[in-house]
């Protein structure tokens, strides 16, 4: 069932109202919406709940950073002179309100999303949740400080060179930065049109998945051979070089890439040149442009400077009124050579399913970045700057605590590979002890949802990806041996199932040995379990899908439907009826309690004959001697002493633990193997 989340808003809305005081942090905010205002759409979002509409976002507070619009606050993106009111929400914003979210107030940012730092505001530096001579981090400062302070839920955030990443990194908080243009920008100010995408933060992984799902669709297709899932064992890259990072910091990198290894990930270095020169294009060379094209006609009708009523920043009014002095050649040269970098790198991440980097350097002090605004911000975008400019994805979590400040990590994936990059950062993420100031009354971690098959559907799917639900009883369930066949279509495993109570099952005579199922008047529920799967990639298994195998619909017990295996009629006809055991696994276990003896022995021996003999243990002498008693001319040699020849018909309780098969290199004047004979 797809979970609700069951924290009346009305009294989330009180909570925060509360906290607000309590933490007393106003830089957070440039509007926050007023009491009455707050608590009547509550009550209409609780009474909305009460009659059975579903809202998967009900009881969640939402923080909007302040270049993107909500309807009758203004939008500023931090500059007081270039405020308008929006009539209509941005697209983003409607869809997160459509689903319970209530906004609760607009967030403040670096100028015109020019930053990585979060200082870069006439409404003040935003400070760090835990130590506040740092920085945030930016340029969504506001939206990740609200976040990680338990002031909202979940809030919208930017990202052009990293602003939905960074202030993540720092804080301890998740940011997801989808693939562009998947969510829709509409009602949002541009601050590089090309390179921008709407974000989204949260305390959790879970959480910020389930606002994805909603937030997302709708704008830039998804493909039909979209990728829901990372393999059981994916293979990621890392940079062989860590440029910017203390000591401490690249160590702690050191470690997760151990961790990620411990967990069954294939993690191997590769060159990182090319991402880097690419990072460096977006402000060191033509493509800074854009930030020109986006409000470069705005500055020009105002002057700036400490005394400006408009309320301009000087740094960023500087970054800005120089990238309108580039050259239309200098763009076209600088966009080529992003083209020449992209193919670049994407050759060296060929084969891997994604991308390991720290999500930030390190974390600079409000003195640091005030002695050198423009040094640090670049390098605050060392390890982000490349990822809008390549197209990829890109999902950053909490990871550690290093010398007192959080430590994050961010896993990059292809484009609409956003799915296999929350995969991976699931197994790294690491939720930090809450800050000092952290609000009572913040939502908990929620579960992802959507309108797909159940709600463990990845947030793609929620957000319009065609997924098509496959049932599999047999090799093809997760841990068995064909299972990798699906991983490698980027299916996603969606758990188990059962089988309406018209199937039958057949043990097949298959490499490796499968199940064939039919249906039947006289049929029984089996067990199941379900992969969503792309339209593409199950068009792709289809082909390649050997005799004696089929797929077509097959109805579940709850009622539902979906694709299905099942068997031609000469191998149903041919196949030993197994439907008494109502599962494929348990079949499989229960023939092999009923191998013969030279099955057993003869696995046993393959395992260990080049040493002489080959060894069966049992718990006890009781439990080996009755697993074969019955059998004839049977060879055993219990601690030294030979039983050779004899039916053994009634177990005698023994006093030794170990017993062994002995072979015809150990057993003088015995003919172990070729006596062996099957039970009677």
């Amino acid at each position: 069932m797809i979970n609700e989340i069951t924290n009346r808003a009305a009294a989330r809305v009180k909570a925060a109202l509360a906290a607000l005081e309590a933490v007393d942090r106003p830089e957070i905010w440039i509007t926050l919406r007023g009491e009455a205002d707050l608590l009547a759409e509550a009550a209409d979002i609780d009474a909305a709940v009460a009659r059975g509409v579903h809202l998967p976002l009900a009881g969640l507070l939402l923080g909007v950073k302040n270049n993107v619009d909500v309807a009758g606050i203004p939008t500023t993106a931090a500059c007081p002179g270039f405020a308008y009111l929006p009539e209509k929400d941005a697209e983003a914003v409607a869809r997160l309100r459509a689903a319970g979210a209530l906004v609760l107030g607009a967030t403040n940012l670096d100028q015109f999303a020019t930053g990585l730092v979060g200082t870069r505001s006439p409404h003040g530096a935003v400070r760090d949740s835990r130590r506040p001579e740092f920085i945030s981090g930016g340029s969504s400062s506001g939206s990740a400080v609200a976040v990680a302070l338990g002031l909202v839920d979940i809030a919208i955030g930017t990202d052009t060179a990293g602003s939905g990443r960074v202030p993540a990194g720092l804080q301890g908080i998740v940011g997801i930065k989808p693939t562009l243009d998947v969510v829709s920008t509409a009602g949002v100010v541009p601050a590089c049109k090309s390179w921008d995408a709407v974000t989204i933060f949260a305390r959790h992984l879970s959480t910020a998945e389930l606002a994805m799902g909603v937030m997302a669709g709708d704008s830039r297709a998804w493909p039909a051979d979209i990728r829901l899932a990372a393999p059981e064992k994916p293979r990621v890259a890392y940079p062989a070089t860590l440029p910017a990072l203390p000591d401490t910091w690249a160590a702690e990198f050191a470690r997760q890439v151990e961790h990620l290894r411990d967990s069954g990930v294939d993690a191997q270095p590769i060159e990182f040149d090319a991402f880097l020169k690419a990072a460096r294009l977006l402000y060191d060379g033509a493509l800074v442009a854009e930030r020109y094209a986006a409000v470069g006609a705005f500055l020009d009708k105002h002057d700036g400077g400490a005394d400006s009523q408009a309320g301009i920043d000087p740094t960023v009014e500087r970054i800005i009124r120089a990238a309108g002095t580039v050259p239309a050649h200098r763009y076209v040269a600088d966009t080529a050579a992003l083209e020449t970098l992209k193919q670049e790198a994407m050759a060296g991440l060929e084969g891997f399913d994604a991308l390991l980097i720290p999500t930030a350097p390190f974390h600079p002090t409000l003195a640091e970045v005030a002695a050198d605004p423009v040094g640090v911000n670049s390098l605050m975008g060392t390890y982000t700057n490349f990822c809008n400019l390549f197209d990829l994805c890109a999902v950053a979590v909490p990871a550690a605590e290093v010398d007192g400040a959080q430590f994050g990590l961010t896993v990059v994936g292809r484009t609409f590979d956003d799915a296999v990059a929350a995969d991976i950062a699931r197994r790294l993420e690491a939720t930090p002890a809450a800050p000092a100031l952290f609000a009572a009354g913040a939502a908990p971690a929620v579960a992802r949802s959507g309108d797909g098959p159940s709600s463990s559907a990845p947030w793609p799917v929620a957000a319009g990806a065609t997924a098509v639900p496959l049932v599999v009883v047999g090799a093809h369930r997760k841990g068995q041996p064909l299972a990798p066949q699906l991983e490698a279509l980027g299916a996603a495993w969606d758990g188990p199932v059962r089988t309406a109570a018209r199937y039958r099952m057949v043990s097949l005579d298959t490499v490796p040995p499968k199940p064939g199922v039919y249906r039947s008047d006289d049929g029984a529920e089996l067990a199941g379990e379900r992969w969503l799967v792309s339209e593409a990639g199950l068009g792709r298994f289809l082909a390649e899908l050997p005799e004696p195998m089929l797929l077509g619909a097959i109805e579940l017990a709850d009622g539902s439907r979906a694709v299905g295996f099942s068997c031609d009629a000469v191998a149903a006809a041919g196949g030993e009826d197994i439907t008494r055991y109502g599962d494929w696994l348990a079949a499989k276990d229960q023939q092999g309690r009923h191998k013969s003896l030279w099955q057993n022995l003869g696995d046993a021996a393959l395992a260990g004959f080049q040493q002489g003999r080959a060894r069966l243990t049992a718990a006890t002498p009781w439990e080996f001697l009755s697993r074969y008693a019955g059998f004839e001319a049977v060879y055993l040699c219990i601690s030294g002493q030979k039983l050779g020849g004899r039916k053994l018909v009634r177990p005698q309780p023994l006093k030794y633990s170990e017993m062994s098969v002995t072979s015809s290199s150990t057993a003088a004047g015995m003919e172990p193997w070729k006596h062996l004979g099957e039970s009677s």
